[in-house]
């Protein structure tokens, strides 16, 4: 059963062992990465999931909070571990970080960042609601800014 939880001291060198496939590395930050981005933005409410499968580590997200217009949710990084993929746990570790804001109920919607090139990741974002936003960010001209209603 997948479920989500947190970075602990038990589980953290696990967690930043994880990694994408090779082709997917421009994409995604490396799992240490990612952690010390939640360690970093702690100050705009970020923090990082661990996505478990039967207690086995596979994945990681770093969700932070806009603290300017328009608020809402952030999901700065999210990967699952390369011997995990096309097995549907990303699609299913999404729909749980989705139903988990949607219980905090803090903010009215989430965004994320894709690449236009990384046509695995918006499938999954698509598939789980999300949609274009229309903005485009001055900084990353060859990304999408993909908004989910909560």
């Amino acid at each position: 059963m997948l479920r989500l939880g947190e970075i602990t001291e038990d589980n953290w060198l696990d967690a930043a062992a994880l990694s994408v496939k090779d082709e997917q590395k421009g994409f995604v930050a490396p799992a240490a990465g990612i952690i010390a981005r939640g360690y970093v933005y702690r100050g705009c409410g970020g923090h990082v999931l661990t996505v478990e499968l039967d207690g086995k580590l596979i994945g990681l997200a770093l969700v932070r909070e806009f603290t300017d217009e328009p608020l809402g949710y952030d999901l700065q990084q999210f990967m699952i571990d390369a011997g995990y993929q096309n097995k549907g746990y990303g699609s299913e570790a999404l729909a749980l970080i989705l139903d988990l804001l949607r219980a905090e109920g803090k903010y009215p919607c989430v965004e994320v960042c894709v690449k236009k090139d990384d046509a695995a990741a918006l499938c999954v974002y698509e598939k789980a609601g999300f949609t274009d936003s229309g903005y485009v960010d001055p900084d990353c001209p060859d990304s999408i800014n993909l908004i989910c209603r909560l």
